[in-house]
């Protein structure tokens, strides 16, 4: 899904009957509800949508007689709910939606979206500790000609991420240098609209994570710093708690605890159940750190306090 969406400047199917530009509306309503507030906060609005479209929940088919506008649609709105559900720490749910996305999407012949699909799957499969689901997934991604760029360059972060956790040290840094390169190459004409997201922050944030899984603490902080200071959209919030997370890991307790003083009053704010259980995670740890001064100690029960305060969020984070 993109982050945010630029205004369509046509609504595709207005004159196929209602039920396109109501799935396109409920398009928009969401991302922007995403966007301004969080995956929590928009999770009731998913009910809602999938109240008042049932022909989401129908069978792998779509709806008898939908044309290719019409399942189109239906496709990325699945595709965004399953986003939501998935930033909202609902993996099961994210999971049957990301099918149906996908069922209708190969149904409708949108490669767009369905390559889409593919990557947010891969994504929670390795945010769920299935590294290997994740890699055979985003090969699905590939086709019978050379990616677009920038869906290539995702590609390569999604399998940066997932070698990195099955312990492919070397390979994971090459598979995100590789993406970094691959990006620099500029957006192609056949890049889908969608990856107009993918910018040169989100490949610094990422390959920063990626070095951060591996450890590599010297290579992995300057750039998740870079991520998380360079002007940008509020979802990038996940950059921060992973950049907290390697400050930890590297003993930067100096480093963590200013980083924790600026974050924690905005934490409860965030809605985006990935980042608040990161931040949660590392809270924990530097409570459990006897090494750890004791003003830092301090300032994660702090945070950890602040995450709880707020239920709903206002920021979403990176994909």
């Amino acid at each position: 899904m993109t982050k945010t969406t630029p205004p369509r400047t046509a609504v595709r199917g207005d004159d196929r009957g209602p039920l396109t530009p109501l799935a396109l509306r409920a398009v928009d309503h969401l991302v922007s509800l995403d966007a301004g507030h969080g995956a929590r906060a928009a999770v009731p609005a998913v009910h809602d949508t999938l109240r008042r479209i049932p022909e989401l929940l129908a069978g792998p088919a779509g709806p008898p007689g939908a044309d290719r506008d019409l399942l189109a649609a239906l496709a990325e709105l699945c595709e965004v709910i399953g986003w939501i559900l998935f930033d909202a720490g609902l993996h099961h749910a994210a999971h049957r939606m990301n099918s149906r996305a996908l069922s209708l999407a190969e149904r409708c012949g949108d490669r767009g979206i369905a390559r889409l699909v593919l990557l947010n799957h891969s994504m929670l499969h390795t945010h769920t500790g299935h590294p290997g689901a994740a890699l055979d997934t985003v090969a699905r991604v590939a086709g019978p000609r050379p990616l677009p760029t920038l869906v290539g360059s995702l590609v390569l972060v999604r399998r940066a991420h997932a070698t990195a956790l099955l312990g492919g040290g070397r390979e994971a840094a090459d598979l995100i240098d590789r993406a970094r390169s691959r990006f620099l190459d500029g957006a192609s004409r056949h890049d889908p609209p969608w990856s107009w997201w993918i910018d040169q922050t989100e490949l610094t944030g990422h390959q920063g994570w990626v070095l951060a899984r591996l450890r590599d603490w010297d290579r992995a902080i300057p750039l998740l710093y870079e991520a998380v200071t360079a002007p940008g959209p509020s979802y990038r919030h996940l950059f921060t708690a992973e950049l907290l997370s390697a400050l930890t890991g590297a003993g930067a307790w100096s480093e963590a605890e200013d980083l924790i003083a600026g974050l924690a009053p905005r934490a409860g704010g965030i809605g985006s159940v990935r980042t608040t259980e990161t931040l949660a995670s590392t809270a924990a740890q530097l409570l459990g750190r006897a090494d750890a001064p004791a003003n830092l100690r301090a300032a994660a029960a702090f945070l950890r306090e602040c995450l709880t305060t707020h239920p709903s969020g206002q920021d979403r984070p990176s994909r």
